[in-house]
């Protein structure tokens, strides 16, 4: 089966996935569905043939899930009231939605067809990337060659949220100790 077929087919899950995410009543089950949606993104990275941003996609919907469950799960009233202005939003979100698709399938056509680079750069990457960098990889001669300092900056952007990860749910734990001392 080719790439664009599996591409397809994970787009329509993502989009079943943000649909459900949007009609769910209960928040913790819309946190789930859009957990849903991140994992379609990491499948497309590993259809793309780019496990690197994969990886990354999939530890950050991990994270992401973590501190939102955690957030919501001590809630007591996580049910969404159901209202004309969220029926009206909906709408709105649906018709802008499909008017953005509609809009854009001039701009789809203009692609290239699917693995031909779109830039000189690309070419350039593709050609001499391998001489010039000595790497027996050409993708991890070009993340630790020609874009280390992106990915220098991306791996602290990690680092980070993961540190903000941790820094929510210990406090989120230290408060729930204390506060359950004094009853």
């Amino acid at each position: 089966m080719p790439v664009e077929t599996w591409l397809t087919f994970t787009l329509g899950f993502m989009i079943l996935g943000s649909i459900v995410a949007l009609e769910l009543k209960d928040i913790l089950s819309s946190i789930i569905a859009i957990g849903i949606v991140g994992l379609g993104v990491s499948m497309s990275f590993l259809f793309l043939q780019a496990p690197d941003l994969a990886i990354v996609q999939f530890l950050f919907e991990i994270f992401a899930l973590i501190i939102l469950v955690r957030a919501f799960i001590g809630k007591e009233n996580h049910q969404l009231e159901s209202s004309s202005t969220n029926k009206v939003m909906t709408g709105v979100g649906i018709v802008a939605a499909a008017a953005i698709f509609f809009l854009s399938i001039p701009v789809f056509r203009l692609l290239p067809p699917f693995g031909e680079p779109l830039m000189q750069v690309s070419q350039h990457y593709l050609d001499a990337g391998a001489a010039e960098t000595g790497a027996a990889n050409l993708v991890a001669s070009v993340i630790l060659d020609y874009r280390a300092y992106d990915t220098l900056g991306e791996v602290t952007v990690l680092f980070t949220a993961i540190l903000g990860a941790f820094a929510i749910l210990r406090s989120t734990a230290t408060h729930k100790t204390a506060g359950g001392d004094h009853e």
